[in-house]
């Protein structure tokens, strides 16, 4: 760079055609391109797996369902038993009735007939959908007296629905459980059902469910339905939008532990709240680190009830928001569990609920896919296969068709490194304890001269160029450690330790740190796409330290502010040079911080570059601490370019750095806010490390 939301109401209803059809499309997208050829090669419409089981099917429940009790040691499902493949009703049930356990993956849409069939399920099975293509569609599973070690995981199970809303003839529900213990609801979308889509009844216990996308419905789920105080369950991670009540109703629950969870009811929307979670009887609630976003009556009790609430952020909700009754319980004295921050649930659940492209592969696919998979081991002393990191990415073959991981050992790598556009899917990862035990530099700037003549200029000045597609970063650090300070001679200061000009880039837990323009995340041209995640990572610098044109999220993110060459506090951290209709930078639930001086910092500041008025430059910081570093007009112009002129915003931020909304300081309209999450950026690509 050249500068430095009583009585339910039902809303208006809309057509239900278009909810009859598949996932959400950032899974969707995620499954087809992944594991879309798996389906054609199964054969019959059963398949026994003949090598080892895959890691997801020795998966185990976390929560209530991993506590030891009824004899019963925890909830592994079918682990142990054959895995069997299937595509037709008569197999599922088949398999999923047998005596024996299985681990029964569900490989394509199944419709029940009749209409509202629920299967019986006995113990001991793990019932899972392949990737994000396991659908069962107008009925679910039922779960009676008795039954236990059982796994429903990654499914879509869907649109049971009659027409009639609160349909008192079909009690038609998605998974139901009457008598059951040690069940784990798994990372499952359930929508559009006749009555419930989570029953936990008549004395069920040791039930966690987790991380599922529950949407669309007139009853979410309820728990409890006898006067015995029984049941035990832990209720985390899950996205629950568009159902009316029941989110969930717990009766006579002796522990209901809910964290976690994120509760929707969007404006404009055909369904209306009529109450959030619901303690009754003589449940004990401990309700944690909840989300609740325009939720009517979001948390209600009776008067035996006890419910102790702690970290829970209610926007936006309205009515009943009750606690009380009682101490409660300590779910740690039961197991071990961590917190998410509830603001940052959003984004979170947005993309990691529900079905998962990498959960449910035959082991046969995934014997192949690690079969595929290359790993090049780099080490400096020569116990690895290549001293340096370009070396190893110098052997990539051209086009390669599947993952290839350059394991980097512990050291400092004085060498530049570019990864060319015809070498995708390379991971560059530190085998150290910490990230930075391994680190990669060079003291390039924009002015540095070259061997051959001329300058490196900006773009070429980067320690590690990232120019090809479905890149990762993970466990190391990225440094341009050229000396401002000794180099005042040269005319370009700026100096890029990282530059990617890709599609599909993830950064995960790395540091990248520079003084100017540290991380340069370019596309491969004007008219090209370029998606990049930074996650649980650090960025450092002090002038224009995030810049470019790609589409960018920093999430759950460290972005530290450094002092210049000489010593004084002044600085901007993005210069997005955004095109238009494109989206530009995002920086969500992360933290600004630095020992830098009050009041000294922008947030940034519009990059027209080349003086292209075309240009839409777009930052928005949301949910983010900010240090007082920050000035309280945090943004500002650049070459002319009014920073008004472009798209520059904040939403949810906190800390001494925050401030109100006014003319110098834009804020997003919690409507606005809903369609700036980190899901809306990412466009339909869901990171997983690999």
């Amino acid at each position: 760079m050249s500068e430095p939301r009583s009585k339910a109401q039902h809303r208006r209803r809309r057509s239900r055609t278009a909810l009859a059809v598949g996932v959400p499309l950032a899974l969707t997208a995620a499954g087809t391109f992944t594991y879309g050829a798996d389906l054609g090669v199964l054969g019959s419409s059963v398949q026994q797996a003949s090598a080892a089981a895959p890691a997801w099917a020795a998966a185990t429940a976390d929560g209530f369902a991993s506590v030891n009790s009824l004899g019963q040691n925890g909830t592994y499902g079918g682990r142990g038993g054959k895995t069997v493949t299937v595509k037709t009703l008569a197999d599922l049930e088949k398999y999923a009735t047998a005596a024996e356990p299985y681990v029964i993956v569900v490989a394509g849409t199944i419709t029940m007939n009749p209409v509202g069939k629920e299967i019986k399920v006995k113990s001991d099975k793990t019932i899972v959908g392949q990737g994000t293509a396991g659908h069962i569609v107008g009925g679910g599973f039922f779960l009676g007296q008795g039954v236990h070690n059982v796994i429903i995981r990654n499914l879509t199970i869907r649109d049971a629905y009659q027409g009639i809303w609160n349909d008192k003839d079909h009690d038609f529900d998605a998974i139901q459980m009457d008598g059951a213990h040690h069940v784990w609801i798994d990372h499952n979308d359930l929508r559009h059902m006749a009555d419930g889509l989570i029953d936990v009844r008549k004395d069920s216990t040791n039930v966690t469910v987790s991380w599922n996308r529950l949407s669309d419905n007139n009853k979410t789920f309820g728990i409890g339905w006898t006067q015995n105080v029984k049941t035990d369950i832990t209720i985390h991670h899950n996205w629950i939008r568009e159902t009316e009540q029941r989110n969930p109703s717990t009766d006579n629950a002796a522990h209901a532990h809910l964290y976690n969870n994120f509760l929707e009811d969007a404006p404009g929307t055909a369904i209306k709240s009529a109450y959030g979670n619901y303690a009754r009887g003589g449940t004990k609630m401990v309700l944690e680190n909840s989300l609740f976003r325009g939720v009517n009556n979001p948390v209600i009790k009776d008067s035996g009830a006890a419910i102790v609430q702690r970290g829970n952020v209610f926007s936006g909700t309205s009515g009943r928001n009750e606690s009380g009754g009682g101490s409660a319980f300590d779910p740690k004295a039961y197991y071990s569990y961590t917190l998410d921050k509830a603001d940052a649930l959003p984004a979170l659940l947005k993309s990691q609920a529900g079905p998962r492209a990498s959960i449910g592969t035959t082991s046969t696919a995934a014997s192949t896919k690690a079969a595929a998979a290359t790993t090049l081991t780099v080490a400096q002393d020569g116990s690895g296969q290549y001293r340096t990191v370009q070396a190893a990415v110098n052997a990539v073959p051209a086009n390669n068709p599947s993952r290839v991981v350059i394991a980097v050992k512990p050291g400092t790598y004085r060498e530049l490194v570019k990864v060319p556009s015809n070498k995708p899917h390379v991971t560059i990862r530190g085998t150290g304890s910490s990230r930075k035990d391994t680190t990669i530099v060079y003291n390039n700037a924009s002015g540095t001269p070259k061997p051959g003549g001329g300058t490196y200029g900006t773009g070429g000045s980067a320690t590690v160029a990232v120019e090809a597609d479905d890149f990762q970063a993970r466990n190391l650090t990225i440094s341009n450690d050229f000396d401002e300070k000794a180099n005042q001679n040269l005319s370009g200061q700026q100096a890029v330790a990282l530059r990617t000009a890709a599609d599909k880039v993830f950064l995960d837990g790395i540091i990248v740190s520079g003084d100017q323009d540290t991380l340069l995340l370019d596309t491969a041209s004007k008219d090209r796409l370029g998606r990049v995640y930074v996650a649980n990572s650090y960025v450092i610098g002090n002038v224009d330290f995030i810049f470019g044109r790609a589409t960018a999220v920093v999430d759950r993110s460290v972005i530290t502010l450094k002092k210049r060459w000489n010593g004084t506090s002044a600085g901007y951290i993005t210069a997005p040079s955004t095109a238009a209709n494109r989206k530009g930078f995002l920086i969500a639930n992360s933290t600004v911080n630095g020992d830098v001086s009050a009041g000294t910092f922008y947030l940034g500041r519009p990059w027209h570059a080349g003086g292209d008025a075309s240009l839409d430059p777009q930052t928005t910081v949301r949910n983010t601490n900010l240090s007082a570093a920050i000035k309280s007009t945090p943004w500002t112009d650049m070459s002319g370019f009014s920073w008004k002129d472009d798209r520059f915003a904040e939403y949810g931020n906190r800390g001494p750095g925050a401030g109100p909304a006014s003319t110098n300081r834009p804020h997003l309209t919690d409507a606005q806010a809903a369609n700036q999450e980190v899901a809306d950026w990412l466009a339909g690509w869901t990171p997983s490390a690999s």
